[in-house]
């Protein structure tokens, strides 16, 4: 499979599992326009292992809040039953 498969495989994979958690509300990081961003930097850092990929991915990605004068890192949103998904999904690439 070459590469450009490979990210976009991840992509639709993270698009459709892997949400963001606000209260009781879940953003899936499709719908947040994310994905793409957190394929990208997970495949970058695969060459590590599946566990420091997801945590390096999670931390690579800045989201923007309001008017994008702040922003928070994505790590802070993603609850640890959906880094240990992520994880997962990484493991089987």
């Amino acid at each position: 499979m070459n590469s450009q498969m490979q990210i976009s495989d991840l992509e639709n994979i993270i698009s459709e599992k892997i949400f963001i958690k606000i209260e009781k509300w879940n953003l899936y990081l499709g719908d947040a326009g994310l994905a793409r961003n957190l394929a990208l930097e997970c495949i970058s850092n695969l060459d590590k292992g599946s566990q420091q990929a997801a945590k390096l991915g999670l931390e690579a990605i800045k989201v923007k809040i309001g008017d994008g004068n702040q922003t928070i890192l994505l790590s802070k949103l993603i609850t640890a039953s959906q880094i240990c998904d992520l994880e997962e999904i990484l493991g089987n690439l």
